[in-house]
């Protein structure tokens, strides 16, 4: 991913670092669920700039690059971001009046994102709503974290995508006849088309894993990605960011013998009356999901196991006052449909006083693809292969609902 360019942006290891935080998020995936790493890892990145000790190297090491880099290549990739077409994205930084924020440490952020948090909480929390819901077109209706009066600090990111398919599918009642979704009616998606290349297999480390290509209008594509029924959601997302990467390569359809040559996936020769050019047959599920996760309660994955200890002071490069991470959650939605896909995103950070103890709240030859049970997906950036979205799809969308 080195020398990636975006808009004018050099990238740097930015995309492969954010890439590897979406593969070690999904390793703790156990059930349906949606989330964004690329969210997650700038606030990590700025956290890690104005850290110090433990929690310096500890969100070092989550960010997957040096603490006194990590600011800038954060700032590189939301620069890049807000330039890639079907994508708005926005960082936020506010703070009470009492909190004094080192300005070489607040100019390193994008510029105007410093707003107050003063007068009443509740006030204040409509606001941070407010911009949740703004930036993400409605999609997020709510900052993630609660403001309470230990909040000194809160540091959040927040992302929209949009993209709709230039060949849209055909909604159909699906009912599968095996797997988990046995018995169920569902949204079903079809779709032909004669690009073999858009599906194929990968020989990754824990089993195959076929992957779909479903390209977006707008640079913004939707890869969907079915293994072994004994894999779990890491694995196969994990093979699906090693793809990506490079490090694992897809053998198209078209190059493949005939037969059931991976999962959900079959290639057979079937007669004709006048010659016709091969076709794929593609057949998934539509979704409509959402999630919230208290990253705290991953703080290893996040680097966050020293910073959330509220008895002492981890960020002097913030700030001459003590602080601690209070809060750190994120929400997300994704729509996968007939005309396209949708996703959004809003990760929230909560700072507090070092020593105080917060409230917490938790809450022809014919290519056949079917994804009629549990799959994973992986909404990327085509040019920079930045994963923007990822998920896990155990529950579709009912047919009739």
């Amino acid at each position: 991913m080195r020398g990636t360019t975006v808009g004018g942006v050099a990238l740097g290891g930015a995309v492969d670092a954010a890439n590897r935080l979406t593969a070690r998020w999904a390793d703790a995936v156990t059930d349906g669920s949606v989330f964004s790493a690329a969210g997650v890892w700038p606030l990590l990145a700025f956290l890690a700039d104005g850290a110090s000790g433990p929690a310096r190297a500890e969100l070092a090491d989550a960010v997957g690059m040096p603490a006194d880099q990590a600011a800038a290549a954060a700032r590189e990739l939301l620069a890049a971001m807000a330039s890639m077409p079907g994508l708005n994205s926005a960082l936020g930084l506010w703070t009470r009046p009492e909190l004094a924020v080192r300005e070489e440490w607040r100019a390193g952020l994008p510029a105007d994102t410093h707003g107050v948090l003063a007068g009443d909480l509740q006030v204040c929390q409509k606001e941070l709503d407010s911009w949740a819901a703004e930036r993400t077109d409605g999609l997020i209706e709510r900052m993630p974290v609660t403001l309470d009066a230990g909040v000194l600090l809160v540091l959040a990111s927040a992302l929209a995508l949009r993209t709709e398919w230039p060949r849209p599918f055909s909604e159909l009642r699906l009912g599968p006849d095996a797997g988990p979704w046995q018995g169920r009616q569902l949204v079903g998606l079809y779709r032909t088309g004669v690009r073999l290349d858009r599906v194929g297999v990968v020989s990754g480390p824990h089993g195959y894993v076929t992957e779909l290509k479903v390209p977006g209008d707008n640079g913004i594509d939707v890869h969907l990605l079915l293994g072994e029924p004994r894999m779990t959601p890491g694995q196969v997302l994990g093979t699906g960011v090693d793809v990506l990467a490079r490090r694992l390569a897809v053998v198209p359809s078209g190059q493949l013998p005939y037969g059931d040559v991976g999962p959900g996936l079959r290639v057979e020769q079937q007669r004709c009356a006048t010659p016709q050019p091969p076709e794929l047959h593609v057949t998934t599920v539509a979704y409509d999901m959402r999630a919230r996760h208290d990253l705290l309660d991953l703080h290893g994955l996040f680097g966050l196991t020293t910073a959330k200890d509220t008895g002492a002071g981890h960020f002097p490069g913030i700030s001459p006052n003590p602080l601690a991470i209070g809060q750190a959650e994120q929400s997300a939605v994704a729509r996968f449909g007939a005309l396209g896909f949708r996703a959004g995103a809003v990760t929230a950070i909560a700072g507090y006083g070092a020593g105080v103890r917060p409230d917490l709240r938790h809450t022809t030859t014919v290519v056949t693809a079917l994804f009629d049970r549990p799959f994973g997906f992986l909404a990327v950036h085509r040019e920079s292969r930045l994963i923007l979205t990822a998920g896990w799809v155990t529950d579709p969308t009912p047919y009739g609902r």
